[in-house]
């Protein structure tokens, strides 16, 4: 592994503010932007561990939110990679469009859609799973995580960071579009590391067997993966 000056930094931040998970005294988090500073957020732990179980699904046309961090990261056969923002000042952003509104991104343009961390920041998540679905090819695969256990997101803010999300709750939500049969939801975590995630450790503060056990009662994230049926064969239908 290359030396990283960054990493060092981070180390050295760790060991001068060990963490202690049995400090429930605590009024702050040790770390006010989800442990960056310390090192990598427990939540992308798992969010990386559910989309590079999933690396095939990403081949064809690929969109996904922001940039495409996981696209190049663990794409395979990728054709084409789009981005989507709501934000038109994005330089990256090919698709320029609120999700939930999303007209005028066409029907069955993409392979496969990398969806993390994002459906908390949209209140009409029902309209924004109707347009996901739609814009997806049929046979596509959505790749989708949800935060279960997080702090509000400073740059949203108590005001626009709307949902936190439980397995149960994401069939709910999911089932209607995807149908029973074209999804899976899994959920990543437990009690040790959502506590960890909510005072700012980073993943690199856990053992690894802690980060490995997963706890249905616990979730830190869940992680889904639809599949859009054949156009003949739509949710509902015989």
């Amino acid at each position: 592994m290359a030396f990283s000056w960054e990493a060092l930094r981070r180390r050295c931040r760790r060991l001068a503010r060990p963490a202690w998970l049995g400090g429930t005294n605590r009024r702050k988090p040790l770390s006010p932007i989800w442990g960056f500073e310390r090192g990598t957020p427990v939540d992308r732990y798992y969010i990386e561990r559910f989309v590079a179980d999933h690396r095939s699904d990403i081949r064809g046309r690929v969109l996904e939110v922001h940039d495409q961090r996981y696209t190049m990261q663990f794409g395979a056969g990728v054709e084409r990679g789009d981005v989507l923002d709501v934000d038109p000042t994005n330089p990256r952003a090919t698709v320029v469009a609120d999700l939930s509104a999303a007209d005028q991104v066409p029907a069955n343009t993409f392979d496969c859609f990398v969806l993390t961390q994002t459906l908390q920041f949209i209140p009409d998540v029902p309209a924004a799973l109707s347009h996901v679905h739609r814009i997806l090819r049929p046979g596509g695969v959505l790749l989708a995580t949800v935060p279960a256990v997080s702090r509000l997101a400073p740059h949203y803010g108590p005001a626009r960071d709307y949902w936190r999300f439980t397995p149960a709750g994401c069939r709910e939500l999911f089932h209607p579009v995807f149908g029973a049969d074209n999804l899976t939801v899994h959920a990543y975590g437990n009690v040790r590391t959502a506590c960890a995630f909510l005072l700012g450790l980073a993943w690199e503060e856990l053992p690894r067997r802690v980060l490995e056990h997963h706890d249905e009662y616990f979730p830190v994230i869940v992680g889904l993966r639809g599949i859009k049926r054949a156009q003949n064969n739509a949710p509902g239908t015989p």
